[in-house]
């Protein structure tokens, strides 16, 4: 499947939307139905960080997403544009949120199959990804703890 990218203005109003595309687009890559509430929260929680780090440091960028499937696997990228090294992965991490410092990551990485954080040039990344129906083993998904 084609990379699906999507963009929007940092609003807490379209953290919503971007559930209801990953939830979509999760589905047609194969997902199981199992795991689409995960899905469907790994992405808010990763969209509302990001969110609040564009509204602190850079509101003017936009958040952007990019949802691929490939092989056996389903893989969420959320890009969170940063001004300055470390100051969005700090947001994304809950810092100046109310929320313990890395709280939100800790959320994510129970939520999803496999999380990697990283900073880019573009800002900070996380990447995370879940199992399409064909790759899941006998015994359930293939959890990368």
């Amino acid at each position: 499947m084609p990379t699906v990218e999507v963009t929007f203005t940092p609003l807490p109003a379209h953290v919503r939307t971007a559930r209801l595309v990953a939830t979509a687009v999760a589905r047609r890559s194969g997902v199981p139905e199992t795991l689409l509430d995960e899905v469907r929260l790994a992405v808010g929680e990763a969209c509302s960080r990001a969110v609040e780090a564009h509204r602190q440091h850079c509101p003017s960028e936009p958040v952007r997403i990019a949802l691929t499937g490939q092989d056996d696997r389903f893989e969420i990228e959320v890009i969170n544009a940063s001004t300055a090294p470390g100051q969005a992965r700090g947001a994304m991490a809950g810092e100046g949120t109310g929320a313990p410092a890395g709280f939100s990551l800790a959320v994510i990485a129970g939520l999803a199959d496999d999380v990697r954080i990283s900073e880019t040039p573009a800002g900070t990344s996380v990447k995370m990804s879940w199992p399409v129906s064909g790759s899941l083993t006998a015994g359930g998904s293939t959890r990368h703890s």
